[in-house]
């Protein structure tokens, strides 16, 4: 019977937790999935209405060079999804690329080899041929993605912990108390009396002691989800940055063809005159065969048809999201605490407990009487002298240990979204080290050492020069190393 009233202890405990943490496990599961949708509908749908408003634009032109914009959209959507993608490099290589597309077409008279379109990208910073658009898109695109990602990624790992630390596994001393609690009334012939409150709330508080630890640590990261979420309700939301990515390229392409006299002059100013096109040595001149391909962009001709319909019902979706942002950030507020809480929300449940306001007919442990010891504090040190459950506080659980650093690993990566800033964990651990993807971790959590790698995205009135000044620091850098190698050499041979 004992055995029998155990496992019945021991199984109702572990269904009380569930159900007590199903508010918070059910936020992350529902919000993850709606967000992960939403933004990935997001870049599908900026695909569609860039491709179907090119082909109208720039026709032939266009879908013999789509490829360019296809890889963008592809490096966009891998990023999203946790791809290895710097987006600074990526972009800057989309422009490169462009530049060297649209500089054959503006100068079809000539042949131009691949290491003298490779001389030509190199000036896609120096001479803006695309105006101020790939600047700015790159502050916008960089910080609207990191936001996106983390967020979702943050979601992701909420889901996950939660998850986990709800799957609880009472110790044998857990067990001992809660049979105590629940099942001893019944042989005293006490059969209708409810444990007391602050009984209660000491058993839960030895049995769920290593979950309390998990409190601080998740506060940090609700706080770090709440600032990220700011994010996407502010100027950089991706929804801002993607619907008109294909004005702005457009756009840039337009600065393209206006300057296109000056770019071509200087990129055989500084790359050589290249080879005239044997079949093309009798051309026309520059700007009228560029005119001939190219015709500007005319807002209203944006598509109203399929892709038109299809912007305006993401729009409901986003205003939808936009609510949908407010909503969850109400209920990662309610979450905050909510490890540390854990003991009293399920001695507040009325079939658990006599409550609160019952001091007296209730079951102490012993008898019908009042509970007399103090209530515990709230963590594994704490539980020391805990009158009902015997903790062993010389061994954390190493498992609540995990998911600890899981989620200050993840708040890091949040603080850093913040800031504008893509923060790679790579595990440095020797086990992790050999071939594939795989990181050596159980679910993707490492209780590991982590080295951060950061991508800051441009500051938004950053100036070119200041750029230019920060390349040459690593020149600066090896000189330093340099000299002081050939110092401690100069000291070895006088000595």
């Amino acid at each position: 019977m004992e055995d029998k009233l155990s496992q019945q202890s021991k199984l109702e405990f572990e269904n009380l937790v569930e159900e007590t943490s199903h508010f918070v496990r059910t936020t992350f599961v529902s919000r993850h999935k709606k967000f992960d949708e939403f933004f990935r509908e997001l870049l599908e749908n900026a695909e569609r209405s860039l491709n179907d408003m090119f082909v109208r634009t720039y026709g032939m032109l266009y879908m013999q060079n789509s490829e360019v914009f296809q890889d963008l959209f592809a490096e966009l959507k891998r990023y999203y999804t946790g791809g290895n993608v710097n987006l600074e490099e990526m972009l800057n290589d989309f422009w490169a690329r462009l530049l060297e597309r649209m500089f054959q077409l503006i100068n079809p008279q000539y042949h131009f080899s691949e290491d003298y379109l490779e001389c030509v990208s190199k000036y896609t910073d120096q001479l803006k041929p695309f105006g101020d658009v790939p600047r700015k898109l790159k502050v916008q695109v960089t910080r609207a993605f990191i936001a996106a990602r983390t967020f979702v990624q943050g979601l992701t790992v909420g889901r996950e912990v939660a998850n986990r630390v709800s799957k609880v596994s009472p110790t044998p001393g857990c067990i001992r108390a809660l049979m105590k609690m629940l099942y001893c009334p019944y042989c005293r012939g006490l059969p209708t009396v409810k444990p007391c409150n602050n009984y209660c709330l000491n058993v839960m508080k030895g049995c769920l002691a290593n979950q309390a630890d998990l409190d601080t640590e998740w506060n940090l990261f609700i706080d770090a989800m709440l600032l990220v979420a700011e994010r996407l309700e502010g100027p950089f939301n991706i929804e801002s940055v993607m619907d008109p990515i294909d004005v702005k390229i457009s756009e840039a392409i337009m600065n393209m063809q206006e300057n296109s006299m000056q770019v071509s002059a200087k990129v055989f100013q500084g790359c050589g005159q290249p080879k005239p096109a044997p079949a093309l040595r009798s051309s026309r001149s520059v700007p009228e065969n560029f005119n001939t391909r190219f015709r500007p962009y005319i807002p209203e001709e944006r598509p109203t048809t399929a892709a038109g319909t299809s912007l305006d019902r993401l729009r409901t979706i986003w205003r939808t999201m936009q609510h949908g942002v407010t909503d969850i950030k109400e209920k990662l507020k309610l979450s905050k605490k909510f490890w540390s809480t854990l003991p009293y929300t399920i001695c507040k449940d009325e079939r658990v407990t006599a409550g609160p306001s019952v001091e007296e007919d209730c079951w102490n442990g012993h008898t019908k009487a009042r509970y007399l010891p103090e209530i515990m504090n709230d963590g594994l040190t704490n539980q020391i002298n805990n009158p009902e459950v015997d903790v062993d506080i010389t061994r954390p659980d190493t498992f609540i240990r995990q998911q600890i650093m899981a989620l200050r690993v993840m708040t890091n990566k949040l603080k850093n979204a913040y800031n504008g800033n893509d923060v790679n964990f790579q595990d440095t651990s020797d086990e992790s080290s050999g071939s594939g993807s795989g990181s050596g971790c159980t679910d993707d959590i490492c209780p590991t050492e982590f080295d951060f790698v950061t991508t800051e995205a441009p500051p938004v009135d950053s100036d070119r020069r200041e750029v230019e000044a920060s390349a040459t620091q690593p020149g600066c850098s090896l000189q330093t190393l340099l000299l002081i190698f050939l110092s401690l050499l100069l000291q070895r041979q006088w000595r």
